[in-house]
């Protein structure tokens, strides 16, 4: 078992903010840091030091600036150490506010304090549930006052007992004991994640499935690669210890296209093992990532479709909202391109309207996947349904070679947002908002083609259009012309044959202009309403018989919401 013997915390300025041993006797935190500034950035998250006495593993993460390093000099699991400082950042999170701060932390040293007492007994990881945490360590007044005026629970003695929960850990941490040793205190909650006495007036259960979409398509269009990465977060408001049951769909089975699943510990997995798409739970109070997952959009006959006995109509296609192509070294000296932007016209969506709209049959609500979806890229200006999904505000980005000066005529079609060229970045960035895509939508024709607009510009390089500049000649041989026949008949110097021929400058600068050209183009956007992998949620039920404290009769409120992401995620290549 992997051991952890100090943490130690530095601000954004290398100045050491607070001290915590474990056990042994751990080299200092003014011994660790030069040792590990002296490496290189971009620095490993895992670093052996061999002239420390004893030789130490330092393990660090860097969150919101704040940098965290853990020394071992044990053999240990580098895994487990790296997700205990992440879940460090996400309890002083839920603690003090996000982004962590200096200020934060030197003013809740008490806070900070018992938080990793609690979290590490003996070197021993013990307990990093945040739910389980706030039953034992008093939160800051100022959250104290928050949690207060929304009508949060606060950490009151429990009246449930290990005894009558229906919940039972193999690995459970070891109830806490009273004052001089004696019973267990009441505050103890019998499941680890999840607060003690737990109450809500109005109970709510919200799911929200946001998958990340990658895809790289070739430059004839062929996918080359398509995932998905998937999240369900789910917030449970819901009084007592509620039993639930969500049970997810999936064109060919869950089994089949889910792959490389993780659960929140709260997960039965015998359950989902016996029964893919079942997930059975006793959840945490509030939200929480109840499970990831990443599905491949190519399905396992892809490698197949790569024979050349395969024919190109039998590679596999791909129902995305939006792809890309690029037209480059166009024009007289090749120093044009052009981006070809194609919409889906399934993802339309609908009119907006004043009152919320129904996302699934459980009925739409603002929520992970609201806020997601209107934060990305910019307003919107549609509802998106399962039914009818929208995309919203779609973003192209177009990386250049460092030795692009310039990009000038950027002109895109009518109704197709703007263009600019960012030249700390060297690249063009074309931005469409989402009326406007609602209005390029509107001029679909429903031939199913869908909607093409375009982007055109000129490429102008350092070396170009600079007084005192000479053209290069480095690999001419010689300035003068040789005509091998002086009859203008002939068919080599007839003037038939000579007008498609480019002048010299031209071949010259179309060559040059060629190595300025964009080599891919990546589009950004978010759909509501929809899944790449056709995931869906089928039912979530609360188990009555299993659950308590939730009350005779009472009916959760149950809400579902789909979202999509592409960040730069669907890449066409050149």
């Amino acid at each position: 078992m992997s051991s952890i013997e100090a943490l130690y915390i530095f601000d954004e300025h290398n100045t050491p903010l607070l001290e915590q041993t474990y056990t042994g006797r751990p080299p200092s935190g003014s011994t660790l840091l030069p040792l590990y500034l002296a490496h290189t950035a971009p620095r490993p998250s895992l670093i052996y030091l061999p002239n420390t006495n004893p030789p130490t593993l330092l393990y660090s993460i860097i969150q919101d600036q704040l940098l965290f390093l853990c020394p071992s000099s044990n053999d240990t699991d580098p895994l487990q150490i790296l997700e205990f400082l992440h879940r460090v950042t996400d309890a002083l999170e839920d603690f003090l506010g996000g982004p962590l701060l200096a200020s934060k932390i030197e003013g809740h040293y008490d806070v900070v304090a018992q938080l990793l007492g609690e979290m590490v007994d003996g070197g021993v990881v013990s307990c990093t549930e945040p739910n389980a945490l706030k039953d034992v360590v008093d939160a800051p007044n100022f959250m104290k006052t928050l949690l207060g005026g929304v009508g949060l629970p606060s950490a009151t003695p429990s009246s449930l007992t290990p005894s009558n929960t229906p919940f039972s850990m193999g690995n459970r941490p070891s109830p806490r004991l009273g004052p001089n040793g004696g019973a267990p205190a009441a505050t103890s909650s019998p499941v680890p994640w999840r607060r003690a006495n737990v109450r809500h007036t109005s109970n709510e259960m919200y799911v929200d499935i946001v998958e990340t979409l990658h895809v790289t398509l070739s430059p004839s269009g062929r996918p080359l690669a398509a995932l998905a990465n998937g999240m369900i977060a789910f917030t449970a408001k819901i009084s007592g210890v509620p039993d639930l049951l969500l049970q997810l769909g999936c064109p060919g089975g869950i089994a089949n296209a889910v792959s490389l699943p993780t659960f929140h510990p709260c997960v039965r997995l015998n359950r989902w093992k016996d029964r893919p798409g079942e997930l059975s739970f006793v959840p945490p109070d509030g939200r929480f990532t109840l499970a990831g997952y990443e599905v491949d959009l190519l399905g396992p006959a892809a490698l197949d479709s790569f024979s050349t006995n395969t024919p190109p109509n039998a590679a596999p296609k791909l129902n995305i909202p939006a792809t890309v192509s690029v037209l480059t070294s166009l024009g007289r000296t090749g120093s044009d391109f052009e981006v070809r932007l194609q919409l889906n016209p399934r993802f339309k969506g609908k009119a907006s309207s004043p009152l919320p709209s129904s996302t699934s049959s459980f009925g739409g609500r603002g929520g992970l996947g609201k806020s997601l979806g209107s934060t990305a890229f910019g307003g919107s200006a549609s509802t998106g349904t399962t039914a009818a999904p929208a995309m919203d505000g779609m973003v192209i980005h177009i990386p250049l070679p460092a030795s692009v000066k310039s990009v000038v005529e950027l002109k895109t079609g009518r109704g197709s947002g703007e263009a600019v060229f960012q030249p700390a970045d060297s690249r063009v960035r074309w931005a469409i908002n989402s009326r406007e895509i609602a209005t390029l939508m509107a001029g679909d024709r429903g031939t199913g083609a869908g909607v093409l607009t375009t982007l055109r510009g000129t490429i102008v390089g350092h070396d170009n259009y600079d007084d005192g500049d000479a053209p290069d000649t480095s690999l001419s041989l010689s300035s003068n012309t040789y005509d091998y026949d002086d009859d203008p008949s002939s068919s080599y110097q007839s003037s038939t044959s000579a007008a498609p021929t480019k002048p010299k400058d031209e071949g010259n600068a179309s060559k040059k202009n060629k190595v300025l050209m964009p080599s891919c183009a990546t589009v950004s956007f978010t759909v509501k309403g929809w899944l790449p992998s056709g995931i869906k949620v089928e039912s979530l039920n609360v188990d009555q018989k299993n659950s308590k404290g939730l009350g005779a009769g009472v009916q959760p409120y149950k809400g579902v919401k789909y979202l999509c992401v592409s960040r730069k995620g669907v890449e066409t290549r050149c």
